[in-house]
């Protein structure tokens, strides 16, 4: 039973400011990066031929990757979250290796990997995926960095799905696979577009690989356009230039709205339902 008394109150007004506190943190930086730049500041970037190319070039590879991550994480969660097995710790601690890693140091690792002398690099190229200063290069740091959230969170979604429905649907006909796909994916569906979001969230912020692996991205499929470099790059080479911070926070704005409007709009996809599981063996 809730404490009526003033005394009660002190714990919520407590934890309403310690988290205004941090709200504002979050915030605040934002709103004096917007003013810093200015309408004309904001124009000048948003239209500036490279680096819209560079935006383009950061979608197109955070994509690639995501679908990498969800092809390849999203088993590994449902294994991890739905089977005991020999050496499962094990594989939970490798999942969580990427996030305790300094990025510069996965940039110098992946780079001694697939060195374009070296005989894992050679052998991916002659594949044609070439890494090194390739989009390849770039989605394999994005992939890196990124793929632990969708694992992390498939395995926590997988883990929340009730198994008494899993069995009602087995007893009513369901093959493993029907259940799978009628039941448990539909239900985890929420927690895996969670960590895709994630992922994509993580891969465009990310800059220290870039700058070791793909720093200069050459043309080369599937990215057919002029030479540049992510976003993130793009963003330090402006602040690293003669022009200075201007320009650089004028295009930090450009790549804040873009993330903020793709974030918002997997948002009001939720809102919409779309992963509200409809049909099924359960229906």
């Amino acid at each position: 039973m809730t404490d009526p008394s003033p005394r009660g109150a002190v714990g919520p007004v407590v934890a309403a400011l310690l988290g205004a506190s941090l709200l504002a943190l979050f915030v605040l930086p934002l709103v004096v990066l917007f003013l810093y730049v200015g309408w004309d500041g904001f124009v000048g970037a948003a239209s500036n031929a490279g680096f819209l190319t560079s935006i383009r070039f950061t979608l197109l590879a955070s994509g690639i990757a995501v679908g990498l991550g969800l092809l390849t994480g999203v088993p590994l969660g449902y294994l991890l979250a739905r089977y005991r097995f020999r050496g499962r710790t094990l594989v939970e601690s490798i999942v969580l290796i990427p996030v305790v890693i300094p990025h510069l140091v996965v940039g110098i690792a992946l780079l001694l990997l697939f060195a374009p002398d070296g005989p894992v690099g050679q052998f991916a190229a002659r594949l044609g995926f070439p890494v090194f200063d390739a989009i390849w290069g770039v989605v394999l740091v994005m992939l890196y960095v990124g793929a632990s959230y969708v694992v992390l969170s498939s395995q926590l979604a997988f883990g929340a799905v009730d198994p008494e429905v899993v069995d009602s649907a087995r007893s009513l006909g369901a093959s493993p696979g029907e259940a799978f796909a009628t039941v448990i994916l539909p239900q985890s569906a929420r927690g895996i577009a969670t960590g895709a979001l994630l992922m994509w969230a993580r891969g465009v912020s990310e800059i220290g690989g870039f700058l070791i692996l793909a720093y200069s991205i050459a043309p080369s499929a599937p990215w057919f356009g002029p030479t540049t470099s992510p976003a993130s790059v793009y963003i330090w080479d402006l602040y690293q230039s003669s022009a200075g911070l201007e320009p650089a926070a004028a295009a930090s704005c450009v790549l804040v709205l873009v993330a903020l409007a793709i974030f918002l709009a997997v948002r009001l996809l939720d809102r919409t339902g779309l992963y509200t599981p409809h049909g099924g063996w359960l229906s």
